[in-house]
Formats: structure tokens, sequence, C-alpha cells
């Protein structure tokens, strides 16, 4: 025991630890919806990794932008102290973007980046910085890519400054470099990153396919990968958010190739938070619906919609710990 601390000494490597020693504690971002946190996390109160990767993939329109940004919300909400990194490749981040959707601008930084050196660069010098804190003065703190698709290469502009039309080959190395760097900095740091990413579909599978562009970094890289799908939800004629389905392609907290269905307001309220819940309630057995009426246990039926305009009423402690208690037997490995 006393040689390995002694290694440990002698290394110089502020980092390394007995295996006897390392914390174990695993902390979440919470997405702001209870039932995309059992898919993620194995339970209705966890959520995103809170120091590693998780990437956001989907096609055009699907409100990936939205459903960062409604995370972000969450998180920042979580404590008056959080801050947010954003990196935007898409110019889309306005301030009043941010305030229609409830985030607090003063404590989020809009970083404009156009090719994956200058977000690798900038977010390293980002984390280095945050080490450099002493622990106690460290802030709790988010970093978000949106998107991966969109950022170019040094060569890329460099070829088209020129008009030389070739397609730059050395696109995904630099990727996978950038979050292979920035995955062991992020857990020094203790702090998560989420990334979006588009989604293509592959040509020539036997049946249909999708696939998240931009090479396999950041599928080796990444904690968690969730596949968004969705349809648009109207309120008469306007339409005011997404039905989205979230699947899950990699997950190391939760089993994989599971799926949910969320609901992702367009507005302020972000991702409903209890939407998703009376399906895992039927899912386990804890009432049925019967013509879209819900046996909520005191002997009346109650629609979906009543329950959903008031779910605090309905969705009591008791009755969340019992969800749990289905989401980790549906969502956990070994449940």
């Amino acid at each position: 025991m006393t040689f390995l601390k002694d290694i440990i000494k002698d290394v110089g490597n502020e980092y390394a630890t007995l295996a006897s020693d390392i914390d174990e504690t695993e902390r979440y971002v919470d997405t702001g919806s209870y039932v995309l946190n059992a898919l993620v996390s194995g339970s209705i109160n966890g959520g995103f990794s809170g120091n590693k990767i998780t990437a956001i993939a989907g096609e055009s329109s699907t409100g990936k932008t939205f459903f960062a940004l409604s995370v972000v919300r969450s998180f920042l909400n979580s404590d008056p102290n959080a801050i947010c990194v954003y990196f935007d490749t898409e110019s889309a981040i306005t301030r009043s973007l941010l305030e229609d959707r409830g985030i607090d601008t003063s404590r989020v930084v809009v970083l404009n980046v156009v090719t994956i050196e200058e977000f690798r660069a900038k977010a390293l010098q980002c984390v280095d910085k945050y080490l450099k804190q002493d622990e106690g003065d460290r802030q709790p703190m988010m970093f978000v890519l949106d998107s991966l698709g969109m950022l170019s290469t040094e060569k890329e502009i460099g070829d088209a400054l020129i008009e030389k039309n070739v397609r730059d080959m050395t696109k995904s190395q630099l990727v996978k470099g950038a979050f292979r760097m920035l995955t062991l900095k992020l857990g020094q740091a203790d702090e998560p990153l989420i990334v979006t990413n588009h989604t293509y579909d592959v040509i020539g599978a036997y049946v249909p396919t999708k696939e998240m562009g931009g090479g396999s970094g950041l599928k080796y890289a990444a904690s968690t990968i969730i596949y968004l799908s969705k349809k648009k939800e109207k309120d008469g004629k306007e339409v005011i958010g997404n039905i989205i389905k979230a699947k899950t392609a990699k997950s190391r907290l939760s089993k994989e190739n599971q799926e949910v269905t969320i609901r992702l307001y367009y507005d302020e309220r972000g991702l409903d938070k209890y939407y998703g819940l009376l399906e895992l309630g039927e899912l386990g057995g804890m009432w049925k619906n019967v013509a879209g009426r819900y046996d909520m246990g005191d002997g009346k039926k109650v629609y979906a919609k009543a329950i959903m305009a008031e779910p605090e009423k309905y969705f009591t402690e008791e009755i969340m710990e019992k969800l749990d208690v289905i989401a980790q037997g549906t969502f956990s490995y070994g449940g």
C-alpha cells in the first residue's frame, strides 16, 4: 500500500488515486422530463451524466436546439450559481431566444465557432481555466456544442477560398481528436457536455437505418447517444411544440435501444416534466387506460388531459416512488 502511494506521489499527477478511493457517486443533470431521466439513467430522478458527453442526434427540424436549451434551463434552475458555456455553430442563439425559454442570460456565455480546431481550442481553454480555480470557488458548469454537423475545418475553408472543391478527408480524425482530449478533461472538471448532431439515412441498409454524422469520434466519446424523431403538436392551427420519440443508441447508465415519448414545447415550458408518466405507470401495471381514462387509485376514472392539466394533484410522492421502481425495472441494467 505504501509503495502504491509512493507511485502516486512520484508520478506527479494530481488526479492519480488508489482505486479504493475513487468516488463513484454519480451526479446527474436533470433533463426536465421524468421519463427522459429514466431512459438515460434508469431513474426518474436521474438524468444525463454530470461529467461526461451526451449526444443528441436527429434529422433537421427535430427540435435539437430547443431540446438542448430546455436541459440548459433545467441545469441553471437546479443551482443559482450554475453557469453554461454554449458553443453556437449555427448563429442561431439570440438573447430573446434564451429569454423566451426562461433562461437567465447573465449566466450563459455564447461562443460562435466555425471550425473543429476552433471549438477544440476554446473548449480546452475554458476547462483548463475552470480547473485552475480552487475547488471551493468552482461553480457548477455545463458545456453545449450546437451543432457538431455544422463545424467545418481550417483546411476546408482554405480550399474553398481558392475554389478547390475537394472533400477534407481529415475531418473525422479532427473530430475524434477533439473529443478524445475533452473526455478526460471533462471528467477531471466533473462537468458535462451536450452535443447536438445531425443524422442521415444509411444508403443500402436492409432496413431503414439512421446514422449520426461526423465519423466515429463522437460515438466513441459519448457516454450516452439519443436519437430523436418527432411529429409536431398543434393547438388548433398553431404548432406549439413537438411530440418526440427518444431512443438510446448508446448508454453507460441504462439499457440501450429503449425508447420513450416526450413532449417539447417551443416556449418557456420546454420539456413537459410529467409527459409519459401515465404510459410508464400503465406499463408497470399501476393503472389501465380504458378509452382514454385512467383509474388513479381512488376509484374515479379520469381523462389523461385532466390529469396532465393538474399533474401535481395526481402524481403524489407515493405514486412517484412507485413509478421510479417501475423505471428502474424497465430501463436499468439488471432490471
